[in-house]
């Protein structure tokens, strides 16, 4: 198969069974094209749908994210994880209000000056908004070149992703470009996808070399596995009547900027901590279950440990502290095994 049939077969199929009623589809609008393709990095379209709506009526246009306090912002984004795309998406904003006068650059180089804007993110949002001719290269789109074109070894290695990236290249269509790039989305998401694939319905099926070969469950190459280290942390649920105490964490690392319950190695001693961080004085009870919360390169299992309150003193009202009812707690800018933590809280397994 020619590259001109491959990038034709993805066309067509794409404008008769591609999605094309997505919330974010049917737009040139490079504002929410952006947002949708920063929410769509490393999360599934059905978690993004709604969070994408919900955020978009809040800020729907870059302007008014710009102008929105980043609390607002996590808030929003609260329970999608990897917050630092969160944080990025407000950087950038701000940076296009800044430098190009608050519309959404249209040249690659100025695109990729964004923060949390890669290569494959910027051509797609070119292509989809500006009908660029731009090559992406995301986890669908290698694994259907890894099948396809019967390349071995895991992708994310820098020569094999440098030999995928020519292939990109090449591949491009003269027109057509949004729906070569939905296309190849679209089956990467909905056939060729990364188990039981269904490689019948495929339109570039008789020119697969994995299907011809039988290879089709052994590519792409898995990432060489390490195991994962496990990690151990405390969080202390401290409760004034109705009122939980949180904490703003640090802008960067994990749950950055985000409210989380005060955090303590499992060496410390919960009820001094409290006294010396936060003046306040309470006695620590029986520890709740273990609460196991995954990351990309390690394990987190967190102790809850309840702390029943005897005093609570002026001081503990600093700005990087928060007292809000439970049942508003739940719904603020926390990480997701918190919010899990507090609503066990209110409603017990």
């Amino acid at each position: 198969m020619s590259h001109t049939d491959f990038s034709q077969k993805i066309i067509a199929w794409q404008q008769v069974h591609g999605r094309h009623q997505l919330p974010w589809q049917n737009t040139h609008d490079a504002y929410a094209i952006w947002v949708s393709e920063i929410m769509l990095q490393q999360t599934q379209v059905q978690a993004v749908i709604a969070y994408y709506q919900r955020f978009m009526q809040r800020f729907p246009d870059v302007q008014a994210l710009a102008a929105a306090p980043q609390e607002e912002v996590m808030r929003y984004w609260s329970g999608l994880g990897y917050y630092s795309r969160a944080r990025n998406l407000h950087d950038a904003a701000q940076k296009i209000v800044d430098e190009f006068a608050g519309q959404f650059p249209q040249q690659m180089p100025d695109i990729l000056s964004l923060p949390g804007i890669g290569r494959s993110t910027a051509a797609a949002i070119t292509a989809f908004a500006f009908e660029q001719q731009q090559a992406i290269l995301d986890g669908n789109v290698k694994r259907i070149f890894a099948r396809h074109f019967l390349i071995q070894g895991w992708p994310g290695q820098p020569k094999i992703e440098k030999q995928m990236w020519q292939l990109a290249e090449q591949l491009l269509p003269h027109k057509n470009i949004v729906a070569y790039t939905q296309g190849l989305m679209d089956l990467g998401a909905t056939l060729c996808t990364r188990s039981k694939p269904r490689c019948i319905e495929c339109p570039i099926q008789s020119s697969c070399q994995a299907y011809a070969q039988q290879m089709v469950a052994i590519l792409p190459t898995s990432k060489p596995k390490k195991s994962l280290p496990q990690k151990h942390t405390v969080m202390l649920i401290v409760l004034d009547g109705d009122e939980v105490l949180l904490e703003k964490r640090p802008p960067s690392g994990i749950w950055g900027g985000l409210w989380s319950l005060p955090e303590i190695s499992a060496q410390e001693i919960p009820d001094q901590v409290l006294q010396t961080r936060f003046a306040l004085q309470a006695q620590a009870s029986e520890p709740l279950a273990e609460v196991p919360h995954s990351f990309t390169h390690y394990k987190l299992n967190i102790i809850p440990q309840p702390m029943h309150l005897s005093e609570r003193a002026p001081q503990a009202h600093a700005p990087q502290l928060l007292w809000l009812p439970l049942h508003e707690a739940v719904n603020a800018a926390i990480p997701t095994p918190v919010r899990k933590i507090l609503l066990n809280l209110i409603q017990p397994v």
